[in-house]
């Protein structure tokens, strides 16, 4: 089964920036879509972002538009996900998801908090 493995949060004051990392030990991520997905306390979770894994073509939701940044790095085989001008409203567990061999697979989650 393939593991997804988040690392990268952390506590950041608002304004500040965090780089999350999403890696698959074992398995080459550039040939699949990869979504980044967060959950603050007492909410469901959300979609934040999406990665194609055919044309690399990118989605994101319409509160992190223009501040976050999802892409790939080859070359150590892992998703990214840039997050800058954090705000509060931020805060949460962010997750990387992918669909690997008809499985849905989640990584475990990075906490991620916004506070001054």
């Amino acid at each position: 089964q393939v593991r997804l493995v988040e690392s990268g949060g952390g506590l950041v004051q608002p304004g500040g920036s965090l780089r999350l990392s999403c890696a698959a030990p074992g398995i080459r991520l550039d040939d699949y879509t990869i979504g980044w997905f967060r959950q603050a306390p007492g909410k469901e979770r959300e979609g934040v972002s999406s990665l194609s894994g055919v044309d690399s073509s990118a989605y994101y939701a319409d509160s992190v538009k223009g501040r976050f940044t999802t892409g790939r790095d080859n070359a150590w085989n892992t998703v990214y996900l840039q997050m800058n001008t954090l705000k509060m409203e931020d805060t949460g567990v962010y997750s990387c998801h992918g669909f690997f061999g008809l499985r849905h697979t989640w990584g475990k989650g990075t906490q991620v908090t916004v506070s001054s």
